[in-house]
C-alpha cells in the first residue's frame, strides 16, 4: 500500500472534551489548535465517539489497534480475577489484539510509543525498530517505578518549638499549627496507592468511601521552627534565619536558610544537604517554581539519588513564618521502563529527568495553580522537547504518544465546577479552563513539526462531565465491589461483626450478584465462581430481574432514573464490550449523575460545557485541509486512518473504517 504520509506522530491528550474545546477555541483561549484545525480536518464538532467504557487502558488500547474492548479483552481500568478480586490491567500481554506500532516495526517503519496507556508495556514485539516508554501507569514516563516519596507543606514559624513530620496531615496549604496525636509512622495509604496497585480486594459499604476522589488527598506535612542561623561552618548573610526540612518520614533532614533580599524582607530561602557545606542543593526565591532539584530519599533501607520540584508559597517579611511546597521524589537512575534502556540516558541527558506528578488540591487555589498546575507545565516542556528530541535524532518515522495533564488535573475539578466546594464554581470554571490553555500550549509545542513533513493526529480518550445532579451510589468502584446499592436491593450480603455491624466482607453463602469494578456486575454462579450459590439455570431470570431493578432506581431529587442503560453480556456486543473479560450485566450511569467519566456512555453532556466525547483531528501530508465532514468516527476509526495515511497493513483485529472523507489521495 502506498502510504500519504512520510511520517506520522498521533499525539494523544488524555480527556480532551470536544464540547468544552469548541467552547474555549471560541473565546480565544485555544489558539494552536485553531492554528491545527485551519490546516486539517476533523469531525465537524472534532468529536470521536463510540467508545466504551470511557475510561482509559481499553480506550487507548481501542485507539492503538483499531479493535473494541469485546475483541482486545481489556474492558475496564482493572481486569476481574476472582469476584472480589480487581487486577491492574496496564498489562501489554492481557491484550488479544495486534497494535499499529507493531505492524509498522515490522514494516520497516522507525517506532516510537511513548507512554501509551494502554496495552504498549511490554513491548510485544522484538523487532529492533519498535522503542516503547514506560505505559504502565497514565501519569506520566517512570511515575510507576521511580516515584518513591509523597509530595510535602512545610510550615516553619517562630513560635514552633521542634522539628515535627505528621505523615497525610495536609489537604491544603493552609494549616495554621501542627496537628496532635498522630503517630509518625502512621501512614494512610492514598487513593492514588489503592488505585494503582496490581492486585485490589476492596469492598465499599458507604457512600463515602464509594466517592472518594482525588480531591483531598492527604500529603505530608513538616512543622519546623524558625531561629536564627547558627552552627554553619560558613558563616551565613547577616540576619540569615533557619529552618529544617525533613524526607523520608524524618529520616533524611536538610537544613536550610532563609535570606533578606535587597528591600530587607526576607524572600529566598536555601536549602543544603548539611550545616557544612557551602553550597546549596537548592537556591529558591518566594513563589517561583524550581526543577530538578538533586536530592536523596530512604526506600526501604536503600538511599537513593532523586530529583524534587520544590515552591516557596509564603515567607513574611519578617522572617516569622513560612510555607513551602515539595513534590514527590523520582529515582531518575531507574530505566526499567525504557526500550531500549539507552533512549532513556539519552533523554535524561539532553532534555533532563522525567517529573513527578502532582496531585495537590484540596479546593485551595494555591495548590491547584501554583503546585499541580506547575508541576504540569514542567511536564508540558518535558515530555514535549523529549518526544521531539528523540524524533530528530532517533530518525522514527512512526510515533504513538499520550499525554495526561488534563485528564490528571480534571479530576481535582470537574465535579465541582457547577456545586463548587470550597471554592466558586466561578473560580473552578476558570481553573479548569485553564488546563485546557495549558494543553493548548502542549500542542503547539509539535506545531513546528507540521513544516518538517509530519503528518499529526490528535485524540483523546474520553472527556469528563461534570455533574448536573448529585453523583449517584450506582457509579464507583473503579477497583472495588460496589456493595452500596446491591446490599440495599438485597443481592449483595456482608458478614457481621460481633456487634452486629457490617464488615468489609462478602457473606458469599447468601450473595446472588455483585457489582464488580465500574460497569460490570456478576452473578455469583455455580460452577463457574468458586463460592456461586445461584444455578444456571436460574441465570437469565435473576439478570432480568437485576436489570428491572436497576431501572426502577430513582433520584429522589428529580424522580428519574439513574441508569441509563443495562444490557446481558451477550447483547453489550452492540457497544463493543462483552464476551469473557466483561460483566454478566454491563450497566451505565444516566446523564446528569455521573461521577466524571467511566461510569457512563461516550456520548452524554455534562453541566458547564463538559461531555464525556473525545477528540480527534488531523493535519499534514495526505489530509485535506479546512475540513469539517459529517462522518461519525468512531475510536475503532483512528488505526485503520493512521494505517492508511502511512501505507500500512490493518492490524490482524482492527474492526474500523479509515475516515476517507478527510483523507487527500
Amino acid at each position: 500500500m502506498k502510504a500519504l504520509a512520510d511520517k506520522v506522530l498521533i499525539l494523544g491528550v488524555d480527556a480532551l472534551d470536544p464540547r468544552l474545546t469548541a467552547k474555549l477555541m471560541s473565546e480565544g483561549k485555544m489558539p494552536n489548535l485553531k492554528k491545527f484545525l485551519e490546516r486539517g480536518a476533523a469531525q465537524k464538532d472534532f468529536e470521536l465517539i463510540g467508545g466504551q467504557p470511557t475510561v482509559t487502558p481499553p480506550m487507548w488500547t481501542t485507539l492503538a489497534t483499531g479493535a473494541n474492548p469485546s475483541t482486545h479483552g481489556i474492558t475496564d481500568y482493572y481486569a476481574k480475577g476472582e469476584l472480589d478480586e480487581a487486577v491492574y490491567n496496564f498489562d501489554s500481554t492481557r491484550c488479544k489484539a495486534e497494535p499499529l506500532w507493531n505492524v509498522a516495526a515490522e514494516a520497516g517503519r522507525k517506532t516510537l510509543v511513548w507512554h501509551w496507556p494502554g496495552s504498549s508495556w511490554p513491548p510485544t514485539s522484538d523487532n529492533p525498530n519498535l522503542h516503547v516508554v514506560d505505559g504502565t501507569q497514565p501519569t506520566g514516563p517512570n511515575i510507576g517505578v521511580g516515584e518513591i516519596e509523597g509530595e510535602k507543606l512545610v510550615i516553619a514559624s517562630a513560635e514552633t518549638s521542634e522539628v515535627l513530620f505528621r505523615s497525610k496531615a495536609a489537604t491544603d496549604s493552609k494549616l495554621p499549627c501542627y496537628i496532635t496525636g498522630m503517630e509518625l509512622e502512621a501512614d494512610v495509604d492514598s487513593l492514588y496507592d489503592r488505585v494503582h496497585s496490581p492486585i485490589v480486594k476492596t469492598i465499599t459499604i458507604t457512600p463515602q468511601e464509594l466517592h472518594q476522589n482525588f480531591t483531598e488527598l492527604p500529603m505530608d506535612v513538616v512543622y519546623s521552627p524558625i531561629k536564627d542561623a547558627s552552627g554553619w561552618a560558613t558563616t551565613p548573610p547577616a540576619g540569615a534565619k533557619e529552618f529544617t526540612i525533613l524526607f523520608s518520614k524524618g529520616l533524611i533532614r536538610r537544613p536550610c536558610q532563609m535570606l533578606k533580599g535587597e528591600s530587607g524582607a526576607y524572600d529566598t530561602v536555601h536549602v543544603f544537604k548539611n550545616k557544612k557545606e557551602t553550597a546549596p542543593l537548592a537556591v529558591l526565591p518566594k513563589n517561583v517554581y524550581v526543577a530538578d532539584i538533586i536530592d536523596e530519599a530512604l526506600k526501604g533501607e536503600e538511599r537513593l539519588e532523586v530529583n524534587r520540584n520544590m515552591r516557596v508559597l509564603d515567607i513574611a517579611a519578617d522572617g516569622s513564618t513560612l510555607r513551602m511546597w515539595i513534590s514527590a521524589a523520582m529515582d531518575f537512575h531507574n530505566d526499567a521502563l525504557w526500550h531500549p534502556r539507552e533512549i532513556y540516558r539519552d533523554v535524561c541527558e539532553n532534555v533532563g529527568y522525567p517529573p513527578p506528578a502532582s496531585i495537590a488540591g484540596g479546593f485551595d487555589e494555591r495548590f491547584i495553580a501554583d503546585c499541580c498546575r506547575a508541576s504540569w507545565d514542567r511536564s508540558v516542556e518535558w515530555n514535549s522537547a523529549a518526544i521531539k528530541h528523540l524524533i530528530r535524532t532517533k530518525g522514527y518515522e512512526m510515533v504513538f504518544s499520550h499525554f495526561h495533564s488534563v485528564d490528571h488535573q480534571g479530576h481535582l475539578l470537574v465535579a465541582f465546577m457547577k456545586k463548587g466546594g470550597k471554592l466558586a464554581p466561578a473560580t473552578i470554571c476558570r481553573l479548569f479552563d485553564e488546563v485546557y490553555e495549558q494543553a493548548d500550549r502542549y500542542i503547539g509545542e509539535f506545531l513546528p513539526l507540521l513544516d518538517e513533513g509530519w503528518t499529526i493526529l490528535i485524540c483523546s480518550d474520553h472527556g469528563q462531565v461534570c455533574p448536573e445532579y448529585e453523583v449517584t451510589d450506582l457509579g464507583g468502584g473503579l477497583n472495588a465491589i460496589n456493595a452500596v446499592i446491591f446490599q440495599e436491593l438485597g443481592y449483595t450480603a456482608l458478614l457481621k461483626d460481633e456487634a452486629g455491624n457490617d464488615t468489609h466482607a462478602i457473606d458469599w453463602s447468601k450473595t446472588t450478584a455483585v457489582m464488580q469494578r465500574m460497569n460490570h456486575i456478576y452473578v455469583n454462579l455455580k460452577g463457574r465462581d468458586p463460592h456461586g450459590i445461584v444455578d444456571p439455570a436460574d441465570k437469565f431470570g435473576l439478570e432480568e430481574k437485576i436489570i428491572t431493578d436497576l431501572y426502577a432506581l430513582r433520584d429522589p431529587e428529580t424522580g428519574h432514573r439513574v441508569c441509563h442503560l443495562a444490557l446481558r453480556n451477550r447483547d453489550a456486543v452492540l457497544l463493543g464490550m462483552g464476551g469473557p473479560e466483561s460483566g454478566d450485566i454491563i450497566y451505565y450511569v444516566a446523564e446528569g449523575y455521573n461521577r466524571d467519566h467511566a461510569d457512563c456512555l461516550s456520548t452524554i453532556d455534562g453541566a458547564c460545557h463538559t461531555s464525556c466525547r473525545s477528540v480527534f483531528c488531523a493535519a499534514g501530508k495526505g489530509v485535506k485541509r479546512g475540513l469539517l465532514t459529517d462522518r461519525v468516527v468512531r475510536h475503532v476509526d483512528v488505526t485503520p486512518t493512521a494505517a492508511v495515511l502511512a501505507g500500512l497493513k490493518m492490524p490482524a483485529q482492527c474492526e474500523g473504517a479509515p475516515v476517507y472523507q478527510i483523507l487527500d489521495y
